[in-house]
């Protein structure tokens, strides 16, 4: 549409400045009907110039310098310039530019030479006008590609960054739930083989709390990765799980006690969050700290979750939980909440997380 104007106003410059330029002479007739066919001609190169932008390039120079020697055009190459601003955006050389400067002097310089129109003052003004408008709308195209250019690598760029955010949250939860497994897998294992051949029925006890959390894990593995294979997101694990990590924990030799005040409106992806905090501060207590006494709390407070992991275990220092801790401080930053975790004075480790989620946080 906007080149079916462009081409209209074109063609209608020119038919009335021609018009208007041989109305009085006698030979009106001829002269203004090959005025009217170079105008048409440059506006079909106007309608048709996206098709074949250098092509096009090359028929408004011949249509216009040869109209401007002859005496037929009087309009500074506004075609050519139209054109040449859309061979700008297209990347093309610069020697297009100077073709067009060069033609648009030269037809001007001849065209006074074999017909002259006005003074030589004129001329060069009009000749000086014509290279004006090709080298300001060239430079309007590089720069009109030279923004878009710049809006497809931030596109790119923005594309890279939630690929690598989507890999970075897949393998923060790859991590939680391996850990889980593995650690109540590790320490079950350990209680059956010492007691297999003097209590063989707390073994299997055991053997049975492997298989479940063993069967457990690959269900999970399998949901992260359906995600990876197929982009379907089936729904997350949220508070309704934490009864099922505190019967787990405790049958690997820690007492929980689990305290939910929560209501129904918890966003998923801050149950999410709460569950998998939940889950790593627990599975560090089984690893660290059983057989120990554990109390997780899970509060919502006005739009605030939070969650607070305590055990009376031996201690120690924040390193103990590895990459768990800073898994767990990543998922509370996302909400720009508070972390802390450390030893308490009189023996034991302490896990506290805020996550603000709601409008009054």
């Amino acid at each position: 549409m906007l080149d079916l104007a462009a081409a209209f106003a074109v063609v209608a410059a020119n038919v009335f400045v021609a018009g208007n330029l041989l109305k009085d002479r006698d030979d009106f007739t001829p002269w203004f009907l090959g005025s009217l066919f170079v105008a048409l001609g440059l506006g079909c190169v106007v309608v048709a110039r996206r098709r074949g932008a250098l092509r096009a390039l090359q028929v408004a120079l011949g249509l216009s310098g040869a109209a401007t020697v002859v005496g037929l055009l009087w309009e500074p190459f506004v075609t050519v310039a139209l054109v040449l601003y859309l061979v700008a955006v297209q990347g093309g050389s610069r020697r297009a530019l100077v073709w067009c400067c060069g033609v648009a002097l030269g037809a001007t310089v001849l065209g006074q030479v074999v017909r002259p129109r006005w003074e030589w003052t004129v001329a060069a003004g009009w000749g000086a006008a014509a290279v004006g408008l090709c080298a300001g709308l060239w430079t309007i195209g590089r720069f009109v590609r030279a923004r878009r250019l710049d809006a497809d690598l931030l596109e790119r760029q923005r594309e890279r960054q939630i690929v690598m955010d989507e890999r970075l949250r897949i393998a923060r939860e790859m991590h939680d739930v391996v850990t889980h497994g593995m650690g109540l897998i590790a320490v079950k294992s350990g209680i059956a083989n010492h007691i297999a051949g003097e209590r063989p029925e707390e073994a299997r006890e055991a053997l049975r709390v492997i298989e479940a959390t063993s069967r457990e894990a690959l269900g999970e593995m399998r949901r992260l990765l359906g995600v990876l294979r197929d982009g379907a997101e089936p729904p997350a694990p949220g508070l309704a799980g934490l009864a099922g990590i505190a019967e787990r924990v405790r049958a690997a030799g820690v007492r929980v006690e689990l305290a939910v005040e929560c209501g129904d409106g918890l966003p998923d992806g801050v149950g999410l969050a709460v569950h998998r905090i939940v889950q790593e501060a627990v599975t560090n207590v089984v690893k660290h700290a059983a057989p120990a006494r554990c109390e997780a709390t899970v509060r919502d407070d006005r739009g605030v979750v939070r969650i607070e992991v305590t055990d009376d275990g031996p201690g120690g220092d924040v390193g103990r939980g590895g990459h768990g801790l800073v898994g767990m401080r990543e998922r509370v930053a996302v909400y720009g909440g508070r972390f802390e975790a450390g030893p308490l004075p009189g023996g034991g480790f302490r896990v506290v997380a805020t996550l603000p989620y709601g409008t009054d946080a």
